[in-house]
């Protein structure tokens, strides 16, 4: 098929746009076209998947239109080893997304709408090959998340205080606007530092081409790497969680409905680590090799506290969040290693916790819905209500903890082999204490 990858990324946002002309009341109708939309990425993914040509690598399939000749900005799309299984999970997520969120009463119409221009970025991330458009569709994927968890997600107990009660309980630490607050204001900021080295990358470039594989080959100074790599670690870093800026991703999992939770934690957090390793390893080799000591050693602080704060809760959803924090540690380790191995393993990472996350969120949905609670404490025996759900639940553990045969042993095994192949060996001690 002719323009598969554009077809990837155009598919969600067509479905969008036919949503706008339906009426609220078509219910039916809204579902039927969301899943539609997500079916044909989720297909066209899989035909990517088994049509790419692991012999040759590189990058394939590609397609480039002349967006904006003036500054050398194309709408080029190509995918390459990383991309592939990425957007395979992208596809899984959002049509099992889709089908989680079929009981949305409230605005289920802008609910879907904003659902599907958010996988729409997320694609387009994964297939861009001109930095300038690669940067738009990461906005596009990050902005909806405010709207989404602002109004449809779910607010917790929190205690009132005084005659500023109800001010309080919107906002405070569990409430849903503060969770979305704060997780656009954080990626903002992130997002502010991004632009400034991509600009930065690009004028020294030459200023006539946002091309990825120009911009690798131009081989940039050594001041202007290490002026754009700790930009670029810190701005796509906040999406993925890196300590200490990973504090909006346990909120914003905690407040957020059933399917946009299993989109921020299975393929968002993917977005920043994918943004580290594709731009700024990628583009600033030599600085890469010079900050890889913090970068590796951040991550592994993510792997240790993740795993200790997850630890400690007492909600389902806070638990997952901050065993995500300490997954996407174990993927930042990976791309810290500057290893072939590591970096495979990072990617094995990002796709196996996707899953598994994904698997997560959707079975504390499934939890909530008949228990109307996500507290521990108050679920003693639901094995026996929902032995499928706890079988299940039970199985992504596994996955979790690394546990031989599944996929996340795979890759965590691939990444603490990278580490201790790399410059820095005594990371693997940590991270597997981490894994413990």
């Amino acid at each position: 098929m002719n323009h598969v990858l554009a077809w990837i990324v155009a598919a969600p946002a067509i479905a969008a746009a036919i949503l706008l002309a339906l009426p609220a009341s078509s219910r039916l109708a809204i579902r039927v076209v969301s899943l539609v939309g997500a079916l044909v990425s989720c297909a066209l993914s899989i035909s990517v998947a088994t049509a790419y040509d692991r012999t040759v690598g590189g990058l394939q399939m590609g397609d480039d239109w002349t967006l904006v000749p003036s500054m050398g900005i194309h709408l080029k799309f190509a995918v390459d080893g990383w991309g592939v299984p990425l957007l395979l999970l992208t596809g899984v997520i959002i049509v099992t997304g889709v089908l989680a969120s079929w009981g949305v009463e409230k605005r289920g119409k802008e609910f879907f709408l904003l659902l599907l221009v958010l996988v729409s970025g997320v694609f387009g991330v994964f297939v861009s090959q001109d930095l300038f458009v690669f940067f738009l569709f990461y906005e596009i994927a990050v902005l909806p998340m405010y709207l989404l968890i602002g109004i449809w997600g779910a607010s917790h107990d929190v205690p009132a205080r005084g005659p500023f009660a109800y001010a309080w309980k919107r906002f405070a630490v569990g409430g849903k606007e503060y969770a979305a607050m704060k997780l656009t204001l954080m990626l903002l900021v992130g997002s502010a530092a991004i632009l400034v080295a991509m600009f930065l990358l690009w004028k020294e470039a030459g200023g006539n081409s946002f091309d990825l594989a120009h911009l690798e080959a131009t081989k940039f100074s050594r001041s202007t790497q290490n002026a754009a790599f700790p930009l670029l670690w810190l701005g796509f870093g906040t999406l993925a969680g890196v300590f200490p800026f990973h504090t909006w991703s346990p909120d914003g999992h905690a407040s957020a409905p059933t399917a946009v939770s299993m989109l921020h934690a299975g393929v968002l957090m993917k977005l920043g680590a994918f943004g580290v390793m594709r731009v700024g390893m990628v583009l600033c080799p030599d600085a890469a090799a010079s900050w890889a000591w913090l970068v590796g050693s951040v991550a592994v602080i993510n792997v240790l506290y993740g795993a200790m704060c997850a630890a400690s809760q007492t909600d389902l959803k806070y638990i997952i969040a901050y065993s995500s924090v300490s997954h996407m540690g174990v993927v930042m380790l990976g791309a810290a290693t500057l290893t072939s191995t590591g970096w495979n393993g990072a990617v094995y990472q990002m796709f196996a916790h996707g899953i598994m996350t994904g698997l997560f969120f959707a079975l504390v949905g499934l939890v909530y819905e008949r228990a109307h609670t996500r507290a521990i404490a108050k679920m003693g025996g639901f094995g026996h209500v929902m032995p499928a759900v706890a079988c299940f639940f039970t199985l992504a553990c596994l996955s979790s903890l690394g546990l031989p045969g599944t996929a996340g042993f795979v890759a965590e095994f691939l990444v603490f082999l990278g580490a201790a192949e790399g410059a820095h060996a005594w990371w693997a001690v940590p991270a597997v204490i981490g894994a413990v």
